[in-house]
């Protein structure tokens, strides 16, 4: 098997997804990196080799012979960048979220079909065994058909991940809940079979506002200044210089198959998960954890309050970043870049998720007013329906 060339655009922490696809000699090799800030190309040769070609303008790699590429970029960005490549023809990895707003994702989805370039999104939380194990139980019939789902999502890091850099300027981001939620929208987007077509959503700067002690950190990483020992939220310092985001945030959303579902997102509680409850018309199940240890438990006999369910899932975590996600992420990538055909992962889905988080983020920022959501081209949807075809 001769390897594959790929190029990475965004050497920062999510860079640690494609280290999972440089494997030479078996298959695929990163022949190139890219990334504004000349410190963090000079690590790339440690990384990838002494052959990896560098440059910090993603242009000089639109012609270099890769046979795909990873977008790893802030937020704001993943749109020119994606589109730059699919013009040029070289399947597109671009991290989650799609884009920053719904017109940005739908202009992907076109010149990802007018160009026939093929297109991935990464959305790991579709190969995480927590929700895989959920969505294996909905197929199975074990609480009959969906008609809720509830999410909350407890941020215990929110301070260090989100408000000391650029995540914290809505500019780049158009807020948390489009950001950070898109992964769980998707997620209850997947269980519940459907996607929404009109949300509200209320929520504010609660917290992290009222700190007052900003820093530019220019040049460093999140990993840099993370530490379990920042807290009480109140007493960080140094957030970025601009805290526009939200840092509390729920939306309710109406999906297109008759489902209701919520979402909360709190970025400072001292305990860092996510707790999915789905109901339906024959039971609920509730996961207890999202990482090692975590289990599914299911109720679908009537009683009182009982905390533990009639039928309790172990969920095993094998190795790897995001819950063993991240590994399955790269090889289906890699896998499509191969041979094309399904994926688990769905661009249109992903365009989905980041539309109801960017109406959402409209909602609550006009009063928390119910906004519609407009459903993908149908010519285009079914071109991605069909793998891409």
């Amino acid at each position: 098997m001769n390897d594959i060339r790929l190029g990475v655009i965004g050497l920062g922490n999510r860079s640690d997804l494609v280290e999972l696809a440089h494997r030479p000699g078996s298959g695929s090799v990163v022949a190139a990196a890219c990334d504004r800030d000349p410190r963090m190309l000079a690590l790339a040769e440690k990384r990838f080799g002494t052959g990896v070609r560098t440059t910090l303008d993603h242009h000089e790699l639109l012609d270099a012979g890769l046979d795909g590429v990873f977008v790893l970029t802030p937020d704001h960005t993943h749109e020119q960048i994606g589109l730059d490549f699919l013009a040029a023809g070289v399947p597109v990895f671009l991290d989650k979220p799609m884009a920053i707003t719904i017109e940005a994702c739908d202009r992907l989805l076109t010149a990802a079909r007018a160009y026939r370039t093929p297109l991935y999104v990464g959305h790991n939380m579709r190969h995480m065994p927590v929700v895989v194990a959920m969505r294996d139980l909905i197929d199975s019939g074990a609480i009959g058909e969906v008609k809720a789902i509830w999410c909350r999502h407890f941020v215990g890091n929110g301070g260090d991940f989100y408000f000391k850099d650029w995540h914290a300027d809505r500019r780049n981001t158009t807020g948390l809940l489009l950001q950070k939620g898109a992964h769980d929208i998707d997620v209850i987007h997947w269980l519940a079979g459907g996607y929404t077509r009109r949300v509200n959503a209320m929520g504010g700067l609660t917290v992290y506002g009222d700190i007052s002690s900003r820093r530019d950190r220019s040049g460093q990483r999140m990993t840099d200044w993370l530490s379990m020992d920042n807290w009480p939220p109140r007493s960080l310092t140094g957030l970025h210089p601009v805290v526009d985001v939200e840092d509390l945030s729920m939306m309710q959303m109406h999906l297109d198959n008759g489902v209701f579902a919520s979402y909360q997102q709190c970025h400072y509680t001292p305990d860092y998960w996510r707790n999915y409850t789905v109901i339906g018309t024959e039971g609920r199940m509730e996961n207890f954890g999202d990482s090692e240890g975590a289990e599914v438990r299911v109720w679908n006999r009537r009683s009182e309050y009982r905390a533990e369910g009639d039928l309790v899932v172990p969920v095993h975590t094998p190795t790897g970043t995001h819950g063993g996600a991240d590994p399955l992420l790269a090889a289906e990538f890699l896998r499509f870049v191969r041979e094309g055909g399904a994926t688990v992962t769905s661009p249109v889905a992903a365009r989905e998720a980041v539309a109801a988080g960017y109406a959402a983020t409209l909602s609550l920022r006009d009063g928390g007013r119910a906004v519609d959501i407009a459903p993908v081209d149908p010519d285009v949807a079914a071109y991605f329906a069909h793998g891409q075809k």
